[in-house]
């Protein structure tokens, strides 16, 4: 009995590390305010989306995410480019509580596993933004830069173990 609290409250803690407040996805291809439309219905559709913010000049969207909602950031990609666009930065605001990080670190929020590059050894509290590197989230250019910043391969896949990780940097 001991174990499965010892278990449980492990688990809590780090559900507990972060809440995802929001995040700035900006949209890359986009020549007019059709286009900016086209993004923006794409993103509204996203089931866990809650509200987005449009801002036309410069091709970003703020998004707030509706409460205890499982997010996916690869939906919101994917509905990026089924509008016929790409994503050329996503970044992901949210408040934390004593998590430590450090390069080649991998940590897990919200039952979402995120690898940390290119980053100081720190300890995040209170509101913090990481920014996603990995191929769908960033120009094919800073893609490449960060890929010289990781030695793990899961950098090109997305993947670890057969499971998904986002790649994050601050």
């Amino acid at each position: 009995m001991k174990k499965i609290i010892l278990i449980a409250a492990v688990l809590f803690a780090l559900q507990t590390q972060a809440q995802v407040t929001r995040a700035m996805l900006q949209a890359s291809g986009l020549t007019c305010a059709m286009c900016s439309k086209a993004v923006f219905k794409a993103l509204t559709a996203v089931p866990f989306v809650e509200k987005v913010q449009p801002n036309i000049q410069l091709s970003t969207y703020e998004l707030s995410f509706k409460p205890g909602a499982k997010l996916d950031f690869d939906a919101l990609s994917k509905a990026v480019v089924d509008a016929g666009f790409s994503v050329s930065n996503l970044k992901l605001t949210a408040k934390f509580r004593d998590l430590k990080v450090e390069n080649e670190t991998t940590v897990t929020l919200e039952n979402q596993a995120y690898h940390f590059v290119n980053v100081a050894p720190q300890v995040l509290n209170g509101e913090k933004t990481i920014h996603f590197i990995d191929k769908n989230f960033v120009t094919a250019r800073d893609h490449k830069k960060y890929g010289k910043a990781t030695a793990l391969k899961c950098f090109g896949t997305g993947t670890m173990d057969g499971k998904r990780i986002y790649h994050v940097t601050m």
